[in-house]
């Protein structure tokens, strides 16, 4: 069975960034994404089309087809008064924006009650290097499609 839309694909990857790793699937716990609905990036997912179970494949997504391109824009300065608890240098916290959605961000510096932050993704501006083997393509169920996700075992349970 061939990757196509609405179907499910396991897949373990390798993504390294200027030749580091940065994100790998674990032993045995494959990625699990639903194709064809936005839920990995454009790039990877482009080259998966058409992909069936046992291939593997080296994927270059350039910043436009992975996480975008950095935006100066995104940097900011907040107070430190925002701030809870004490502040780390290179954490990420998460911001709710005022039409409720949920903003991560990355810390860049403290300095006195300034806090630079950094809303960009950590990937944007990166060209991605992914190392990838297909291990798995199925059909969607009803539910899956329903909710624009793929399912993996335990998932939903009790509902």
């Amino acid at each position: 069975m061939n990757i196509t839309q609405n179907k499910v694909v396991e897949l373990d990857y390798v993504l390294k960034v200027e030749g580091e790793v940065v994100d790998r699937s674990e032993p045995d716990d494959a990625l699990t994404y639903l194709h064809g609905h936005s839920n990995i990036i454009p790039g990877l997912e482009k080259a998966l089309e058409g992909k069936k179970a046992g291939d593997s494949l080296h994927v270059t997504v350039q910043p436009e087809d992975g996480y975008g391109e950095r935006d100066e824009d995104n940097v900011e300065d907040l107070d430190r008064s925002d701030f809870d608890d004490e502040i780390e240098v290179g954490a990420t916290y998460y911001a709710q924006a005022e039409d409720g959605s949920v903003l991560p961000f990355t810390v860049l510096a403290v300095e006195g009650d300034t806090v630079r932050v950094d809303f960009n993704p950590p990937l944007a501006g990166m060209v991605l290097n992914f190392d990838v083997t297909v291990k798995a393509v199925r059909d969607a169920t009803a539910e899956e499609l329903e909710h624009g996700h793929a399912h993996t075992p335990g998932m939903h349970d009790g509902e």
